[in-house]
């Protein structure tokens, strides 16, 4: 009769041991997936390219191109770029980003604009599961239209007014062309070896475009002085260390009568006008002078001084003091080294 209750003890014992296993894998949590990585964060840069001058502008019916840097690189990614004009979009477009293969990617897009006006670049990348979003724009872009002249006015007009105020021509900034524009632009073509007219053109906003047409200083250690380049027609003010402070328009003596080339320093000078027509004059060496006169051709037309035009004539006095140096030259050399007693306006 004992064997029983002994049997069944035996019985639940392997029971409990048998479940112990199963009960333990009961309890214990099951593994936690791996999270997904966040989004990389990202920046973005972009860069106008065909356009010049400063501030930036670019020619009505010309493609400005927009280079876009994204970093990081993110396989995948696309951006939407916008393009505003004075302040309304003109258009959208989506471009994929391309692996630069430096840990970076790039777009290029382009827009080409017929309308004139102030254009500025928007670009975004939106939010996915690989990349945060970012967005970033482009400095502003003047879109000019080329063919002005007399009586036009505008964001044209003061586009060609500030590059040529940056090369230190004697240009208002009014944003109209009125007289003195045109004298400007026409001592700018002279430099820059464009057709002697006061009105502007493509050509004139490619060389602004460019950085052509500013003044060459002969001698930068010459200190405050005065510049005749007899070859480009005009006059200069420098200050200091070779800066230029203006450049004017100006008419030299004609071949019959030639300007004499060298160094030489203001002596004398008269205010007002005197008996032959002469303007606020500054006299260099003997009856050679700087002067305002009535005529001033854009080539060498006088008896042997330095004519300008009589609006820049004050300006030009005012500047110019008793001791100032003046260099006259050819930029090739050569040029006539005789004095003439009787030389002229």
């Amino acid at each position: 009769m004992k064997t029983i209750p002994r049997l069944l003890a035996a019985f639940v014992a392997v029971c409990c041991l048998s479940a112990t296993p199963a009960a333990a894998a009961a309890e214990t949590p099951a593994p936690t997936p791996p999270a997904a990585p966040a989004p990389a964060a990202g920046k973005l840069k972009l860069v106008l390219q065909k356009v010049g001058g400063d501030p930036l502008f670019a020619v009505a019916g010309h493609r400005v191109v927009v280079r876009g840097i994204v970093i990081p690189y993110v396989a995948g990614q696309s951006v939407k770029v916008s393009f505003y004009l004075q302040g309304r979009k003109v258009g959208v477009q989506n471009v994929s980003v391309l692996d630069l293969h430096n840990g970076a990617g790039q777009f290029h897009v382009g827009i080409a604009s017929h309308n004139s006006g102030l254009l500025q670049v928007r670009a975004a990348h939106y939010a996915t599961a690989q990349q945060a979003a970012f967005a970033a724009r482009s400095a502003g872009v003047r879109i000019v239209n080329p063919n002005v002249g007399p009586g036009s006015s505008g964001l044209s007009v003061r586009t060609l007014q500030s590059e040529l105020n940056s090369l230190h021509y004697a240009v208002p900034l009014n944003g109209t062309f009125d007289e003195a524009t045109g004298r400007a632009l026409v001592a700018y073509r002279k430099m820059a070896g464009l057709d002697r007219i006061a009105a502007a053109g493509p050509d004139v906003f490619r060389a602004l475009s460019h950085g052509a047409g500013a003044f060459h200083v002969l001698d930068r250690h010459d200190g405050r002085h005065v510049e005749a380049n007899l070859t480009r027609q005009v006059l200069a003010e420098i200050e200091p260390g070779g800066r230029v402070y203006r450049v004017y328009t100006m008419s030299s003596g004609k071949p019959s009568t030639p300007t004499v080339i060298g160094h030489f320093v203001v002596y004398m000078k008269e205010p007002g006008t005197n008996s032959h027509g002469m303007v606020e004059s500054s006299y260099f060496i003997r009856g050679y002078a700087i002067h305002g006169y009535a005529e001033v051709p854009t080539y060498a037309a006088s008896h042997g001084c330095l004519r300008v035009p009589i609006p820049d004539a004050a300006a030009i006095y005012g500047w110019v003091r008793t001791g100032t140096p003046v260099d006259v030259y050819n930029e090739g050399g050569g040029g006539s080294t005789k004095v003439r007693g009787n030389a002229g306006p």
